[in-house]
């Protein structure tokens, strides 16, 4: 069995409303962590480095377990009680986790579709803004996924941070209420928020929407961006961004 199809199955496993009940209603989840106490270290470690698909809750533990003291100090420094603390940690970790594990899914995708490239992604890379790296031929890729809060023409362009070109490619997912809810009165017609995400995503196989609301990208973008990498790597980014989306307008 492949990673791909592996971790496919590991997504659609996870129970996203169990977790979105327990944590919701906890406000705190904003805060910002010091960097000895983020999360990105163990999910590249676990996700993608040892290729251990474990539970949100397995994850968790692990972490826990191995940052018992330096989260202590934490909690210390911010003052917060010990119940109110633990109680809001998992909330916060848990909105990490799930935003990862969807990144690696993609670098899965990718790497079914590079086999024979060079595919890097680290936690030191993601402090670049960049989700992962794409080396063929001496030529490097820097490519940042990005999720936009509303629904948009997407676009793809190139923007700059500490002297690294990267390619930026954005995509909008609606909000859970909104895919709940998306027909109208009738029962058959897209309300125009999904309709919009749905003509422009799922029909044209750039996203797919797994049944727990996990959604995750298909291999076409990948696709599209080795048979253009040349382009790409030449920094002809809005080249790229007509071609994903040609058929859309």
């Amino acid at each position: 069995m492949t990673n791909l199809k592996s971790f496919n199955i590991f997504l659609e496993s996870v129970n996203l409303s169990k977790y979105r009940n327990s944590y919701q209603k906890i406000k705190l989840v904003e805060m910002d962590l010091d960097k000895d106490i983020q999360a990105l270290y163990h999910l590249y470690k676990i996700y993608w480095n040892e290729k251990k698909f474990i539970s949100f809750d397995e994850f968790y533990k692990e972490y826990l377990n191995d940052k018992t003291n330096e989260l202590e100090n934490f909690r210390k420094k911010i003052d917060m009680c010990k119940t109110c603390f633990y109680k809001w940690l998992p909330a916060r970790i848990y909105r990490t986790w799930a935003s990862i594990v969807t990144q690696i899914h993609w670098w899965y995708v990718a790497e079914q579709i590079f086999w024979n490239w060079t595919i890097s992604m680290s936690e030191k890379l993601d402090r670049s803004w960049i989700d992962f790296k794409i080396k063929y031929k001496n030529k490097e890729l820097n490519i940042q996924v990005k999720k936009i809060s509303k629904s948009r023409e997407v676009r793809v362009d190139k923007k700059s941070r500490k002297k690294v070109d990267i390619l930026n490619i954005y995509y909008f997912v609606p909000n859970k209420k909104d895919i709940d809810n998306k027909f109208l009165k009738d029962g058959i017609t897209f309300k125009k928020t999904y309709n919009d995400f749905n003509n422009t995503y799922i029909k044209k196989d750039y996203l797919k929407l797994l049944d727990n609301w996990f959604v995750v990208f298909s291999e076409w973008i990948f696709k599209e961006m080795k048979d253009n990498y040349s382009v790409l790597v030449d920094k002809w980014f809005d080249t790229f961004s007509q071609l994903l989306f040609k058929d859309n307008n």
